[in-house]
């Protein structure tokens, strides 16, 4: 799989999912089994699943940052801006 496809299979996945993911790759890192290549490969998609996890807590941060309480007391959001 080349890549910008991995990037963008990363992308679209849920937090949650990403970070189960990246909980089965430390995991397996930590046990030391497979190869080298194997590791480094793993090692990569870790960072970049870490890099996306990360993006998706500041996006919901954002949003909760945005939470306000409207005139009649119910909750209103604004939608966030992020970068």
């Amino acid at each position: 799989m080349a890549e910008n496809a991995k990037s963008s299979d990363i992308a679209k996945m849920s937090f949650e999912d990403a970070l189960a993911e990246l909980e089965d790759i430390v995991r397996t890192l930590e046990g030391g089994k497979g190869k080298l290549e194997e590791a480094i490969t793993a090692y990569e998609r870790g960072a970049q699943l870490k890099a996306h996890c990360e993006k998706k807590l500041k996006e919901a941060q954002a949003k909760v940052e945005k939470i306000s309480l409207g005139a009649g007391g119910e909750a209103v959001t604004e939608p966030a801006n992020i970068d």
